[in-house]
């Protein structure tokens, strides 16, 4: 059984959305995660990621390893009880049907994951190797799980590894559709009323997205009437940006990028590497460029017409970017 996710970006919000403001995520085919699950003669659960340099049977991991905590918790949920989506279900059939290998005990598998996404540059590699390992898991053991399910599932692992996450990776990867995002509210998708192009340019420098939001927490708690205040002005970007989107002037979001660019400085989760990309972005012809993600280091965005998308991109290249990504918002 073969299942992929997409990689993810954030163009507006970021850090903001952990306290109630919305946020703009979009989902990057070009990088994504892949799945295969196979019967194994072997006993025992074997995961083999050739990317991290994991080849190691299940239970030789610690039960918090980033790939192990989506398999046990799997397991866990699928064993107890059914899920609503077998509930809803008149028939007894897909019921037993995913029950039987728990009742021989725990299957025997082969796991085969590799990714295009890069780790920790803010493109959600975690959670795109969780949907992807999740739904693949689903589908073989014969447990089918709704979209609200992964994203569900999905938010639980981001908890354990990232403290207080937004929940936004989980959600764009696991619905594979442009999300306007509120923490606590009902998802909302929504769409591009005209495709437009953003260049992703890689600092390559690992940005741990729980470090960072950990730090502006801490700038919140000692001055919140501040903070608030800047993660209202953040919040007012995101909801301009979603009705230009909608209805196709993207034109006009490169000053809103701009703007969030420098909010986010003062949130002193950017860095010199990104500020430069973001510098030489705008001198290649950007209409508009800001950090994308937690922050101090992984990757900036720059919203391209898309003839000047090739020289932005050289220009990303050449003030240090270890790897660009063009592609389509549609």
């Amino acid at each position: 059984m073969k299942a992929s996710a997409p990689g993810k970006i954030i163009l507006f919000g970021e850090h903001a959305v952990v306290y109630g403001r919305p946020a703009l995520a979009v989902p990057v085919t070009q990088v994504h995660a892949d799945v295969e699950i196979l019967d194994s003669n072997s006993t025992g659960i074997w995961i083999h990621a050739p990317d991290i340099n994991l080849h190691s049977e299940l239970n030789a991991l610690p039960s918090d390893h980033p790939i192990a905590s989506v398999i046990h918790n799997f397991l866990f949920i699928s064993r107890q009880s059914p899920s609503p989506i077998h509930a809803e279900r008149s028939g007894s059939e897909v019921e037993a049907g995913s029950r039987a290998w728990g009742e021989r005990g725990f299957p025997n598998l082969n796991i085969k994951i590799s990714s295009s996404i890069p780790v920790a540059s803010g493109l959600g590699s975690g959670a795109a190797v969780t949907v992807a390992l999740l739904r693949a898991l689903s589908s073989h053991l014969n447990y089918p799980m709704t979209d609200e399910e992964v994203n569900a599932f999905a938010y639980d692992i981001e908890k354990i590894h990232h403290g207080t996450p937004s929940g936004i990776d989980n959600t764009v990867v696991a619905y594979a559709k442009p999300v306007y995002f509120v923490k606590g509210q009902l998802i909302e998708t929504f769409k591009v009323g005209r495709p437009f192009t953003i260049v992703i340019g890689d600092t390559g420098i690992s940005a741990p997205t729980k470090e960072s939001v950990a730090d502006v927490r801490k700038l919140w708690e000692a001055d919140r009437a501040k903070w608030e205040g800047v993660f209202d002005n953040v919040g007012e970007i995101a909801r301009h940006a979603k009705e230009k989107i909608e209805t196709g002037d993207w034109k006009l979001l490169g000053g809103l990028m701009n703007h969030n660019h420098e909010l986010l400085q003062e949130m002193m989760v950017s860095s010199p590497e990104l500020d430069s990309l973001v510098e030489a972005a705008r001198k290649a012809g950007a209409a508009g460029a800001k950090l994308s993600g937690g922050g101090r280091g992984g990757n900036m965005i720059a919203l391209a017409e898309a003839e000047k998308a090739d020289d932005i991109s050289s220009a990303l290249i050449s003030a240090g970017a270890k790897n660009t990504i063009v592609t389509q918002i549609s």
